[in-house]
């Protein structure tokens, strides 16, 4: 079974292995290593799922990025502390244009008033736009009028990142290879690599198959070792694939 929270720790496990150094966002944008990989969250939904692969992190050592939104299905003040406090990077993962409709001067006060409240709760020096699949707008849009280093923000992965350098991978549509049902989470890379399922990624780091650096994407709420909400998410995620392929992929 793939997408569990046991197949994750391999996955952690074997990078370790290979001597990968794990970096926040805010530390790689700073200062690269030359064999280094970023963990990045989108806490999307069930932020104590995302607390749980928090302490597993900790628990190995190692530390990555959390993306929260500011909606009741990701903010969750507790969370957010408890995971900064593992040491943790967190980060805002704005959709300000999706949730004021288009309106560019609504949309960077929306970003504006969340970010500071983020702040309240921890540093925050990096940010990441959220999909919002269904949604006609694309949140990154908003710094066409707008410069998010005016808010004291170092990054932002879809455009401070050289995916040509950095090797990214996400688990966008419950899958390593979701590209053809993911509507906005796509990178240019040079890259001629795909993987399916997380065991391949494995297998490929004990071949020294894959690049110094490396950017990966969870979506924590995918990840379960319960059978019954492992195979609720499993059935959720083929039927949002469908309509997502069939509607809105470009």
């Amino acid at each position: 079974m793939d997408f569990t929270i046991e197949k994750y720790k391999e996955l952690l496990q074997a990078l370790k292995e290979h001597n990968y150094t794990f970096q926040t966002f805010e530390e790689f944008i700073n200062e690269p290593e030359s064999r280094s990989v970023v963990l990045r969250h989108d806490v999307d939904l069930l932020p104590y799922n995302s607390l749980e692969f928090a302490k597993i992190q900790a628990d190995h050592g190692v530390k990555g990025v959390y993306y929260f939104r500011a909606v009741p299905e990701s903010w969750d003040e507790k969370v957010i502390k408890e995971i900064a406090l593992l040491g943790h990077e967190i980060g805002y993962h704005y959709e300000c244009l999706t949730t004021c409709r288009g309106n560019m001067s609504e949309g960077i006060q929306d970003f504006e008033k969340n970010l500071n409240a983020l702040r309240k709760l921890a540093p925050v020096s990096t940010i990441c736009m959220h999909g919002s699949p269904m949604s006609k707008y694309d949140s990154k849009d908003l710094w066409k009028d707008y410069n998010y280093r005016d808010f004291n923000i170092i990054g932002e992965p879809y455009f401070d990142v050289d995916f040509n350098n950095v090797f990214y991978l996400t688990d966008t549509g419950r899958k390593w290879d979701g590209d053809k049902v993911s509507v906005r989470d796509r990178v240019d890379s040079s890259f001629n690599l795909s993987f399916h399922a997380t065991q391949e990624i494995i297998e490929a780091l004990g071949h020294n198959e894959l690049p110094n650096k490396i950017m990966f994407t969870f979506h924590p709420q995918r990840w379960n070792d319960n059978l019954l909400r492992w195979s609720k998410e499993l059935v959720l995620q083929n039927v949002k694939n469908s309509i997502k392929k069939l509607f809105y992929v470009k």
